[in-house]
């Protein structure tokens, strides 16, 4: 007598493995980062400063209706950091560098992930249509994002910004007008090399609908690379948001660590060295901490390092 599997217990066990291997294939991608001591360094940097973003209104305590805004104190411009009250120093606006250093990074880490979802979505829309369906729509849709490429982004984004008016809101449209591009050009590349694998012409075979086969085996198997550019733009949003915000293309007073540069850029002459310094110097870090956690995800996630590592 045959003995028939159950198919409940057959389920489970299906399950069950494909549990087993993407708990393997997330431990291996954890350990392949870990392993590289500029991306742990970079990892660490990231974790303190989305710990201090999100922990500002406890480790500060706003007086203003809208903790965005510096706090001024007239009667204590200029003073320089160790002062009571002022750790880090005034700038000469009578601004808290300390808050302004603080909340300039909720304000960073406000402004790069806004910005990254929407170009990540309105790429991956774009590049998907283009890089699936083919034909005169690809081009059309490829012809209209040459046009975005051929502009250096920094200058185009000044234009945008200086267009809208000076708003943080009006940098955020800026720069999403600017980045997208580059996830719809990624992902259409994407979906072009993996629709030509073998498996998508299994799915064919087997009748799988268009919709099915992008949403089972293109699209998962095609994010990657969006992933890793999503983490390299979340420090080079920041360094040309604060870009914007130096030459005035921000809202007057608000805590952003471009606004404080620009506060500061007056008193280097004069040897007040840290309203610019101190806010200058959380631009590079955050700039550096994600281009070093990129570059580990790109070395673990790319197929073709794999000899290499």
């Amino acid at each position: 007598m045959v003995d028939v599997p159950n198919p409940v217990e057959a389920s489970v066990q299906i399950d069950d493995s494909a549990w087993r291997v993407r708990m393997r294939r997330g431990w291996e991608l954890a350990s392949g980062v870990l392993a590289n001591p500029t991306t742990l360094v970079g990892l660490v940097i990231v974790t303190a400063m989305i710990a201090m973003a999100l922990l500002a209104p406890v480790i500060t305590v706003p007086n203003t209706p809208d903790p965005y805004q510096m706090p001024r104190d007239w009667l204590a411009a200029r003073v320089p950091p160790g002062t009571p009250g002022h750790f880090l120093g005034t700038t000469n606006r009578g601004g808290d560098v300390l808050y302004g250093v603080i909340w300039g990074a909720r304000t960073s880490l406000r402004l790069s992930l806004m910005v990254v979802s929407l170009t990540a979505v309105i790429g991956v829309i774009i590049g998907s249509i283009a890089g699936f369906i083919g034909g005169r729509v690809d081009e059309i849709l490829m012809r209209i994002v040459d046009v975005f490429l051929s502009i250096p982004e920094l200058i185009f984004a000044l234009a945008i910004a200086a267009v809208l008016g000076p708003s943080f809101t009006n940098i955020i449209l800026a720069l999403v007008v600017v980045f997208w591009v580059k996830y719809a050009r990624i992902m259409r590349a994407q979906i072009i090399r993996v629709k030509q694998s073998e498996y998508i012409d299994a799915a064919r075979v087997i009748g799988d609908s268009r919709l099915r086969i992008y949403l089972k085996d293109v699209l998962p198997n095609s994010i990657t690379p969006v992933m890793v550019q999503a983490t390299l733009d979340m420090g080079n949003i920041v360094l040309i948001g604060a870009t914007l915000s130096f030459i005035g293309l921000s809202e007057a007073g608000i805590a952003e660590w471009g606004v404080l540069v620009s506060e500061g850029q007056a008193g280097i002459s004069a040897g007040r060295w840290w309203a610019s310094t101190f806010p200058g110097l959380m631009v590079f870090l955050w700039a550096l901490a994600f281009n070093l956690v990129g570059d580990g995800l790109r070395d673990v996630l790319d197929p073709r390092t794999e000899g290499a590592r």
